[in-house]
């Protein structure tokens, strides 16, 4: 038996404000694991380090004389800034979508070694369990960006909502045809998303928070399916594939990508379908392709 690490965010910004009395703290943390040797440990930035599919990974990854060291965050844009600047070797908590807005967005260059798995996004409306009735009613949706959109186009593609062009990657409330749509929507904060459900509202609701407010996932009503007749994988599956991510000097690091390997294993895959009530799907691409994808989503995000 032994103890898993994990470091908190707290621990973070006490760490970093020790190391914050010149400009080199940056630079000093990645000199720090460029001479720590081959044998340490692989540090892992994610915001799901709780979840017991992490274990699994760990348990796995020792027996092979990985050893790994999970720092987990609260928000989703602190483990690419925490890579950028070299405090962990690689994350995985973001899709393709997300990686390609926070590159154009602060001039980084993080980089997918592997794919791991698409999360549908789904719908939940409390006490029922179909489309059944929601004519009329305002659905809560994340109000992020990129959950924002994939919420659109969810209720898109069942008729709910009418847009004023199709296959927007990145439609926003602007873009509704409020006329001829069947319902509005409420963007809030992701975070809020559970309290409109337990309200009675239909939302959107992304995996990082229903697991957390106890909401079943095979309570949804909807999920967006890139498998459907008619989808348009460019808008509804490539984006949102999720990668394990490294800086860019990093992209053949071979320990990451044993453990990229090691994710996709029945074992972790089990894991993971326990806790997302069988909803994932896993993806295996190849890293060029994978590349290939956050190339043309970043040309579009630099418009």
């Amino acid at each position: 038996m032994y103890l898993r690490r994990i470091i908190s965010p707290v621990a973070a910004v006490v760490a970093a404000v020790v190391a914050a009395g010149s400009l080199s703290a940056c630079s000093s943390a990645s000199s720090t694991n460029e001479t720590a040797g081959e044998d340490r440990p692989i540090v892992i930035g994610t915001t799901d380090a709780e979840l017991p599919e992490w274990q699994v990974l760990e348990d796995l990854a020792k027996k092979e004389g990985i050893e790994i060291e999970m720092r987990n965050f609260t928000d989703y844009a602190t483990p690419n800034q925490s890579l950028a600047e070299g405090d962990t070797d690689t994350n995985k908590f973001q899709h393709l979508k997300f990686l390609s807005e926070y590159n154009v967005g602060n001039g980084t260059n993080l980089v997918p070694v592997a794919s791991t798995q698409i999360y549908p996004m789904p719908l939940f409306w409390k006490d029922h369990d179909s489309l059944e009735g929601i004519e009329g009613q305002q659905v809560a949706i994340p109000n992020d960006p990129t959950n924002q959109a994939r919420s659109l186009n969810l209720l898109a593609s069942q008729g709910l909502l009418k847009l004023k062009e199709d296959d927007l990657l990145t439609p926003t409330p602007a873009d509704i045809d409020e006329g001829a749509s069947k319902v509005s929507v409420a963007p809030v904060d992701a975070a809020q998303t559970p309290s409109a459900y337990g309200e009675g509202k239909p939302a959107v609701i992304t995996n990082s928070f229903f697991e957390r407010a106890n909401i079943d996932p095979s309570q949804a009503i909807l999920y967006d399916d890139p498998d459907s007749p008619g989808a348009n994988p460019e808008v509804m599956f490539e984006p949102y594939i999720n990668v394990w991510a490294v800086q860019e000097k990093d992209k053949d690091n071979p320990k990451v990508k044993r453990l990229a390997e090691l994710y996709l294993s029945d074992e972790v895959k089990a894991a993971v379908q326990k806790t997302t009530g069988g909803t994932t799907i896993f993806v295996d691409k190849p890293q060029a392709e994978l590349q290939q994808i956050l190339d043309r989503l970043e040309e579009e995000a630099s418009k």
